[in-house]
């Protein structure tokens, strides 16, 4: 849509307010309310805001910023007003005060990446795969860590008793423009996953953050509080994003090749091989929380090995077995408190240094990884990804292909906050600590 259509639609959809939101770049998504009657004044570029205020934007004394609202990300909020005085959101990107995109906002920054793999001739497809728990509220409205239910894997109500909440999820997604392919409980107690259609880059990094949104406003309403936290609870199946990626030519999936022995092509053979080369330091923005690293350990179903298989799920990237249209890649690594932005931009660069560089993969691994020795592993070549945010952090910053994918700017700031993060996790007495030593020392 352009300006006049979207003011069109509001004004046909009876919107009172729109909300128009951006993200910064730990992921975490901002908004401002405005009346319908000053959307045409944002619509402009007009309206501005003080990024000094948000967390690896500006500084003090270089403060103002402006909107740039994406008219194609226009939707109303089906739980916000009434059917005469709705509510609407844009997404934003972010530019500085001479109307150049501020290098800081992470939606503007894929768009940098994505426009590299265009001039070479590519258009990046993404199918997210995000987990979330759904747990209960204490008498005070507090979230704990006591899941909803006890159920596992593909069960069904009563026993999977977030199903209505589930439900209730799709039906708001699909109201806002979303096509939805499954939804189902997951392995661990308390955990779901609900899958939309793939679409482009941009397209799909929009809709994980409205998805995570939707997710948690709609499990509000229930009762229930939904977390994306990698690993809420010991002993369980932490939540993951699988990403499945694959590289466009045209009409044509670049990816596929009939005359090859697995279908696939050599660029996306140097994809997956681009993709290994880097996911050491892509974990850093991939899995980007001091909690993740809990959920990245042998025995949770979690690929903790840098390899790739055409079928094994114990290896980081796995190709799954549809071909044709829909041959693609699967990163298995990631999981949903990564910025979406970021963690594609830094994929996407990844798996394009490989193909401009021609890189061959090792060859498959279709043996159950978590079951080999050190010294098998170590003899088909296999490496680890980084055990804790701090060493992941070191990679990141050894990286020079995945600096340029987040540029300057948001590699500076998010390496620092992601040190603090760090430090202040170190700094902490946590309640094992107090549990094993107190009574013993």
């Amino acid at each position: 849509m352009d300006k006049q259509e979207v003011l069109e639609r509001c004004a046909r959809d009876s919107v009172a307010f729109v909300r128009l939101q951006f993200t910064e770049p730990y992921g975490a998504v901002k908004n401002v309310s405005i009346p319908v009657d000053e959307l045409e004044k944002a619509l402009d570029n007009e309206l501005m805001f003080d990024g000094s205020s948000i967390r690896g934007f500006k500084r003090i004394e270089q403060s103002d910023m402006y909107f740039l609202p994406d008219p194609a990300t226009y939707a109303v909020l089906p739980w916000r007003g009434t059917e005469s005085a709705r509510t609407a959101r844009l997404i934003c990107d972010v530019a500085d005060p001479d109307g150049r995109p501020f290098a800081g906002d992470p939606r503007t920054n894929l768009r940098r990446v994505l426009r590299e793999a265009a001039d070479l001739g590519y258009t990046m497809h993404v199918g997210p795969e995000a987990e979330f728990f759904l747990f209960k509220l204490d008498a005070d409205g507090n979230p704990t860590v006591d899941p909803h239910d006890a159920a596992s894997y593909f069960d069904v109500a009563p026993i999977d008793r977030g199903e209505d909440c589930r439900r209730d999820i799709e039906v708001t997604l699909q109201q806002m423009g979303f096509e939805i392919e499954a939804a189902h409980h997951e392995v661990a107690i308390g955990q779901h996953e609900i899958d939309f259609r793939h679409a482009d880059a941009l397209a799909t990094a929009d809709n994980l953050i409205t998805f995570r949104m939707v997710v948690k406003t709609i499990a509000a309403r229930h009762g229930m509080h939904a977390t994306f936290m990698a690993k809420p609870i010991h002993g369980e199946n932490g939540s993951g994003m699988h990403v499945n990626q694959s590289l466009a030519r045209g009409e044509e999936n670049a990816f596929l090749d009939e005359g090859d022995e697995l279908q696939l092509s050599p660029e996306c053979r140097a994809y997956i091989a681009g993709i290994l080369d880097h996911l050491p330091a892509i974990t850093a923005v991939a899995n980007p929380t001091v909690n993740s690293y809990k959920r990245l350990l042998p025995g949770y179903e979690a690929p903790v090995y840098i390899a790739w298989s055409p079928g094994n799920r114990s290896a980081a990237i796995r190709v799954p077995a549809k071909r044709g249209r829909s041959t693609r890649i699967e990163l298995r690594t990631p999981d949903p408190t990564a910025n979406p932005y970021l963690a594609l931009a830094c994929m996407l660069a990844a798996g394009l240094d490989g193909v401009k560089r021609g890189l061959t993969p090792p060859e498959p691994v279709n043996r159950n990884i978590y079951h080999l020795t050190e010294e098998e592993s170590a003899g088909l070549g296999i490496r680890s990804l980084p055990h804790d945010l701090s060493h992941a952090l070191d990679a990141l910053e050894a990286d020079d292909v995945m600096r340029q994918a987040l540029g300057d700017h948001i590699f500076t700031e998010y390496v620092a906050l992601k040190r603090e993060e760090w430090a202040a996790y170190n700094e902490q007495v946590h309640d094992w600590e107090i549990r094993q030593y107190m009574d013993r020392y």
